[in-house]
Parts: structure tokens; C-alpha cells; sequence
């Protein structure tokens, strides 16, 4: 048999997140970011469930090309834009939007070419310092990409806000008031939000909205997760326990005794370590789901196991969540020290049992964790 460790894709939470993002800018645009292989969900697997967006967004050119291998006509935007002249050559036969955000890809668009320029977002600067024109430079720019022979259309504008995750940080409110001086009376759409300024400030929501951590179900905020913003979780990490342990007061569990029992404990071993993506780092006393109930987690995660204390009656076979529809990830990230997207996208790299379920997803309460107070065998 093979280990009992799946990670569960639910195609109707992406369906549902969509929604919710559509209902909260009801008069933009979707961009659906599908960057970093669908935030570790896998983009063959989440394409149908994003299926109508108005239009996703992807970090390299091989994203890109897979997403047209599956079918996917509507436009397809390149966020970092492109590297080289090959690059731009691949956009161009690929139909790809690009992302315009420094002098070299201006002069890689102004090359003589056989073949129309694509459509081009043109990125500010606007407090970020990351990608982006200097706001003196960004009319200039506008300009020269305006003056293109079968531009395709006039020139986006777009910019990325530095502090959405914190709403009432004052950069945000300098940041959309810059961007707004510099565009104004010039045509061609705009596009500010990514997921945290689409759920907080509606101000910023403009012609385009780009989410990414909101569709999959987990919220770019420390509070509240997901399941508050009326989001439903994408993923669920999922094994089962192989073993039991009974542990006498003052026994010791894992590598280095890494930890010790107060009291005689049963120890359940689960099917999940770091190498299958749970961080090493993860805090004991990070709930583990269990029958209905969190259970914690006893030291830090081995290499493809991990120590829980069974609190109540459980027994070899019976299954476990990690994370998922009972047991927040941005909960698992916060005991472990990270946030919520880097452990998402830890998934894309490790192999195991993937299955895409398409059931109807209700709302997922939130349970505060009642802390590790670890008992006897049942």
C-alpha cells in the first residue's frame, strides 16, 4: 500500500473564493494569480476551478505555456514581464500580456518585429521599490509604449501596494493618491488590488483586481482566517495515524528527547513530516485534527513523521488533518513561525498523492485550540 498521506484540491472552494472575489469588486475584472504552480495547489488541477476569470496572472513563461496546453484563451498576463528577446519572441507566440516595469523592456518592445506588439500593463512605482517606473518616468514610458505600431490597445496601468495586508498603514493611502495624480486624464485601465486591498480597501478595487492567496481560501491577514472573510479552503493535507506509543511520565519522544511527557501519554504517530512539506519548524502544541478534535503536536516534525498527544480515543488507521477544511492553514503558519503563502507553495515540490474533489463546500468554523494538556491511551 502506499503511504496514507494526500493532499486533497477542492474544486468547489476555488469556485466559491472566485465568486467571493467578483462580489466584492462587482464592477472589476478578475485577474486570478496562478503564479508558483497555483500557490502549490498545482495549475492543471486549479484551472477549472478559476476557469472564469476574466484572466490569470503567472510568473514565467513555462506557467504560461501550460496554461494554453490546457486550453485557456482568455488573456494570460506575465507579471515580471520579459528577461530577454527569446522571451518576448515565446510572449508574442503564446498571445501573452505583459508587465512592462523597467527601460530595458521598453527598448526590447521598441525593436523592430514582424508581428504586433502585445497587450502591455505598465507598471509605477509608487512606494513598493520592488518592480516599477519611477513616478518621473512613468508618462514618459506611457508615452513611448503608446507610440508602438499595433500596440494592443492602450497601455494598463497597474501598480502594487506595499502595506494591503495592514489597511490602515498610512502607505496606503500615499500610495493610491500618487497613483491616482499620475494617471489621471490618461486613458487605459487601471489595476491596484491584490487580495488584502481587495478584501479591505475598496478604494483601490479600479478596472482590474488581481487575487492570488484568496482563492484558495486562506486570508492575507494575521486575523481573521479565511473561513471569517467567507473564503473556503482550497487544500487539505491529510494522513493518518500508523502507530501508537504509550509514553510513562517523564518519557521521552523524538530525536534528542526532543520532548518530554509530564504525565504518561498517549502518542500517536501520523504519516507527515518535513519532507512531505510540514514545516520542521512547526511549534509543539500546533493542533493537529483529529476525530472531530485538535490534538498536539508533540516536538518538532521528523523527516516523513510526526508525534501528536491523543487526547481522546484514537487508533491506527483513523485519519488526520493537517491543514485543510477543519483546521486553518494560517493557523499551522503561525505556530510555525511563516506565513500562510510560503507554506502553500512548499506543495508544488514534494510528491505525493494528489486528488481533486469536487464537493460543495459549506462554511468552515473556526475552533480556538484548547492547548496540549496530553492523556492516557484509550
Amino acid at each position: 500500500m502506499p503511504r496514507p498521506l494526500k493532499l486533497l484540491i477542492h474544486g468547489a472552494a476555488l469556485r466559491a473564493n472566485l465568486r467571493r472575489a467578483r462580489s466584492l469588486a462587482s464592477a472589476s475584472r478578475v485577474l486570478a494569480v496562478v503564479k508558483a504552480d497555483a500557490y502549490g495547489h498545482g495549475l492543471a488541477r486549479v484551472v477549472q476551478g478559476l476557469a472564469e476569470a476574466d484572466g490569470f496572472g503567472v510568473a514565467c513563461l513555462e506557467e504560461a505555456a501550460l496554461l494554453r496546453e490546457l486550453g485557456v484563451r482568455r488573456p494570460i498576463l506575465l507579471l515580471e514581464g520579459c528577461f530577454s528577446g527569446a522571451d518576448l519572441e515565446r510572449a508574442r507566440e503564446l498571445k501573452l500580456d505583459l508587465v512592462v516595469h523597467q527601460e530595458e523592456q521598453l527598448r526590447m518592445l521598441e525593436q523592430p518585429c514582424t508581428t504586433s506588439p502585445p497587450r502591455v500593463w505598465l507598471k509605477i512605482n509608487t512606494g513598493m521599490n520592488r518592480l516599477g517606473f519611477p513616478p518621473q518616468d512613468a508618462r514618459a514610458a506611457w508615452e513611448r509604449l503608446r507610440a508602438l505600431a499595433g500596440l494592443a490597445g492602450e497601455p494598463l496601468w497597474m501598480t502594487h501596494l506595499a502595506c494591503a495586508a495592514q489597511p490602515e498603514h498610512p502607505a496606503n493611502a500615499e500610495q493610491l493618491r500618487l497613483f491616482k495624480n499620475l494617471t489621471r486624464g490618461l486613458p487605459g485601465p487601471r489595476s491596484i488590488a491584490n487580495s488584502a486591498a481587495l478584501l479591505e480597501l475598496p478604494e483601490s478595487h479600479a478596472d482590474w483586481v488581481r487575487p492570488g492567496l484568496m482563492l484558495y481560501g486562506a486570508a492575507p491577514f494575521e486575523k481573521p482566517h479565511g473561513a471569517g472573510l467567507g473564503l473556503h479552503p482550497a487544500m487539505t493535507l491529510r494522513s493518518s495515524i500508523i502507530a501508537r506509543q504509550q509514553v510513562p511520565a517523564g518519557g521521552q519522544v523524538g530525536y534528542g528527547g526532543a520532548w518530554r511527557c509530564e504525565r504518561a501519554t498517549c502518542v500517536g504517530i501520523v504519516a507527515c513530516g518535513y519532507g512531505d512539506g510540514y514545516p520542521w519548524n512547526a511549534r509543539a502544541g500546533t493542533p493537529i485534527w483529529i476525530n472531530g478534535r485538535r490534538m498536539p503536536l508533540l516536538g518538532p516534525p521528523a523527516m516523513d513523521m510526526l508525534a501528536v498527544a491523543l487526547e481522546a480515543p484514537a487508533h491506527i488507521g483513523d485519519p488526520v488533518e493537517l491543514w485543510g477544511k477543519h483546521l486553518p492553514v494560517e493557523e499551522v503558519a503561525a505556530s510555525s513561525g511563516t506565513i500562510t503563502h510560503e507554506l502553500l507553495c512548499r506543495m508544488q515540490s514534494c510528491q505525493r498523492a494528489v486528488e481533486l474533489e469536487e464537493e460543495e463546500d459549506g462554511p468552515v468554523a473556526e475552533t480556538p485550540s484548547p492547548g496540549a494538556r496530553p492523556g492516557a491511551c484509550a
